[in-house]
């Protein structure tokens, strides 16, 4: 094995992302070297690039959706073994001594560690990632199908199961983007009348070939309007970065309906608390999940045929294929591969 390894990484805040020749890091003490062999690009990225997560040291690797196999191993790393096939999501280690994980919830860990941000990430030929941070792979599974289930789909898989609709609920996926449209694939799947919301009428055959039972057109219909059409939704899952879209669908909720955030806008969110009162109509955000439910995802998605449109390219080209998911000229997803 060679004892350097070729990465992408930002120099300082604010700085592009560029391709340099570095030292192969070791496993310490309960930790993986993971072979990476895909990664996706995720918008959460520019946090490093662009530098507003407090507290990044630079220079910094970015990436937290790798796909690879163990490489090495550390002390104390068990139950995992060299040439095992792993992922690597948001949830990239937790403490275990703060009051959320004594409770057992990982993903509210008050240090977090994210690959790309506490340490370097799978923009690069080989990372070091804590042992309870892997996710194993299934075989029906290639390194770039399962990179982007690692984050994309964690997110709106886990999100979509914990949020209380059944089989048969309404279920409305607003946004068909690289969120969105493994969201449709999973509210389908799982067996809920599945609504999809975008903007324009030449979105509705992708939205029904990823398996939508109704299409609604934002920019020609009245969007809460024609959810309660439909009887009103149980679940609104708002993976458009839009306050305005998310607003826009609250009144479309259902009794006891609920609008589930999982795409990030710092924009102020209007609601009438009127109307939500009286349907007992709630707002809830969704973190991404535990390398467990990453399993999870990744299983359903096998069993299930969920997958995510990719396009890849290779490391070398990683400053291309992040300005390429920045411009949201991407379909659906950008995977580096290595």
């Amino acid at each position: 094995m060679s004892t350097t390894m070729h990465a992408a990484q930002v120099a300082a805040r604010k700085t592009p992302l560029e391709l340099v020749e570095k030292g192969v890091p070791e496993p310490g003490d309960r930790a993986v070297l993971v072979k990476v062999e895909a990664c996706g690009v995720c918008h959460s990225d520019s946090l490093v690039v662009e530098g507003t997560w407090p507290g990044i040291r630079y220079p910094r690797t970015p990436g937290h959706e790798v796909a690879g196999t163990v490489h090495a191993l550390g002390p104390n790393a068990e139950p995992w073994r060299v040439g095992d096939r792993v992922g690597v999501g948001w949830h990239g280690g937790h403490c275990g001594r703060c009051d959320r994980c004594r409770r057992g919830d990982f993903i509210t860990c008050r240090v977090l560690a994210v690959p790309g941000i506490a340490y370097d990430g799978g923009y690069a030929e080989y990372i070091v990632a804590p042992a309870v941070a892997l996710a194993r792979i299934p075989d029906a599974l290639s390194a770039a199908e399962a990179a982007p289930l690692l984050c994309a789909g964690i997110t709106t898989f886990n999100a979509l199961r914990h949020s209380g609709a059944g089989p048969g609920d309404l279920v409305a996926i607003l946004g068909i983007g690289g969120l969105g449209h493994l969201g449709v694939q999973f509210a389908a799947k799982m067996g809920f009348e599945t609504v999809a919301i975008a903007r324009g009428a030449e979105k509705e055959p992708l939205a029904r070939e990823l398996g939508a039972h109704h299409y609604i057109d934002s920019d020609a219909a009245d969007v809460a309007k024609t959810l309660k059409a439909l009887g009103g939704a149980r679940v609104v899952l708002a993976t458009a970065t839009s306050a305005a879209a998310m607003g826009a669908a609250v009144g479309g909720l259902g009794i006891d309906g609920q609008l589930l955030i999982v795409g990030v806008t710092t924009e102020p969110l209007a609601l009438n608390t009127l109307a939500m009162l009286g349907s007992r109509q709630s707002v809830r955000g969704w973190p991404s999940g535990t390398s467990a439910d990453s399993e999870d995802t990744m299983r359903f998605s096998a069993l299930t045929g969920v997958r995510a449109r990719i396009e890849t390219m290779p490391l070398a080209r990683a400053a291309e294929a992040y300005a390429r998911m920045m411009s949201n000229a991407a379909r659906f997803r950008m995977v580096l591969t290595t």
